[in-house]
């Protein structure tokens, strides 16, 4: 790989207000070195998906707590698939029940992070599936 930064887009889709996490997760992927966009609070899926194209994002991380994960995370999937845009990575954490992990993996999102997973999980998730 070159010696180009990983750059990642955090985003925290829907209407959830919440973004401490977001903004942990931003800064540990920062210190690990990767280049970090975070697009603020209450993004739709079509800002998110364009901002990563826009800023040519190796990955997207997704943060959600209000439980709208089964709706809007399958739309970004969807519009990644419909922009030429899907080998962009994509993880997800936040408030998500175990048992939609199965099926949020098998339409795409490469890791789900739950509370308290370590920030370091995060970031060697993203650095190995970009490497890959």
């Amino acid at each position: 790989m070159s010696d180009r930064k990983i750059r990642v887009l955090i985003a925290k889709p829907g209407l959830d207000g919440h973004d401490r996490g977001a903004k942990v997760i931003a800064r540990a992927l920062r210190d690990a070195g990767m280049e970090v966009i975070y697009t603020g609070l209450r993004q739709t899926p079509e800002q998110i998906v364009a901002a990563a194209i826009q800023e040519d994002v190796d990955a997207i991380g997704l943060s959600i707590l209000s439980g709208a994960h089964n709706v809007l995370f399958p739309e970004i999937m969807r519009l990644l698939k419909e922009g030429d845009a899907d080998d962009i990575v994509v993880v997800a954490g936040g408030i998500i029940p175990e048992q939609d992990v199965a099926k949020l993996k098998a339409m795409g999102i490469r890791e789900i992070f739950l509370p308290g997973t370590p920030t370091s999980a995060a970031v060697d998730a993203i650095r190995n599936a970009v490497q890959r």
